[in-house]
């Protein structure tokens, strides 16, 4: 996940990542009051799995991915951007350097959650939306690789508030309408700046996948992998790290969640 400045990410003129967002034991609480949510039940054999950067599919969508990959459906998961602008200014890596770490990081999560490893697709960080030409190109060609098999995509939502998350659900979008194929979204900062019951949000979609307690585990064991983000690169200001405890606690639940 690469955590881009206020300016560049419309929902957090009010929100910025280093403040706290909306705290998980609220979204806890609102949950308990609002009651059982639908279950996300992807009835496909094959799932391709959208990520706008090195983290993304694990932190929204890890536990799903691994759920559905024991029961036999293929898993292709695709990163589109390397993740190179996660640190603007480190004096400890530079972005080619941060973008090889992140790519064995990505690496190491899957395999973690018993997956292959994620696709590669190395367009510049924090760009995407200047490229979503070249994402549909992907994303078409790997709908390509299996025309007659069940398959969907399942992307970063297109209203997540990143540039590059909202770029990678805009071309699912269209790509899923080109071939006919369902398009199900999945959150990541939207739980940072929505409100329980943000009229900005579409709940009535949301469907929700109950993790296995192995799941559970196997997703902050693969979270853990992330070090450049989840851990300072250095003790100098622009090396602070990207997901905070306060972020990290609303994305690494019994439960995700899945717009359909």
């Amino acid at each position: 996940m690469t955590a881009d400045g206020p300016t560049s990410m419309r929902r957090f003129g009010t929100t910025p990542t280093s403040a706290a967002g909306t705290p998980e034991s609220e979204w806890q609480r609102w949950f308990a009051a609002r009651g059982p949510w639908p279950d996300f039940e992807p009835d496909v054999r094959r799932l391709v799995v959208l990520a706008a950067h090195p983290d993304d599919e694990v932190l929204g969508v890890g536990g799903a991915m691994a759920a559905v990959h024991r029961r036999g459906v293929e898993v292709v998961a695709l990163c589109l951007s390397d993740g190179s602008a996660s640190h603007p200014g480190s004096p400890t890596l530079s972005p080619a350097e941060l973008a090889v770490r992140r790519r064995t990081e990505v690496d190491t999560a899957t395999a973690t959650l018993g997956l292959g490893p994620t696709r590669w697709c190395g367009l510049g960080d924090g760009t995407l939306s200047a490229h979503e030409d070249e994402i549909e190109d992907i994303v078409d060609a790997t709908l390509a690789e299996a025309p007659d098999i069940p398959t969907a995509l399942l992307a970063v939502w297109e209203h997540d508030g990143h540039p590059d998350h909202e770029a990678v659900g805009r071309c699912a979008r269209r790509v899923g309408d080109r071939h006919a194929v369902p398009v199900w979204m999945y959150p990541i900062w939207m739980w940072h700046w929505a409100t329980p019951g943000d009229p900005d949000v579409p709940w009535a979609q949301l469907r929700t996948l109950v993790l296995d307690d192995d799941i559970a585990a196997a997703k902050r064991a693969a979270v853990d992998a992330f070090d450049t983000q989840i851990r300072p690169l250095s003790p100098a200001p622009e090396d602070v790290a990207v997901l905070g405890p306060h972020i990290l606690d609303r994305l690494i639940r019994d439960r995700e969640f899945v717009f359909v």
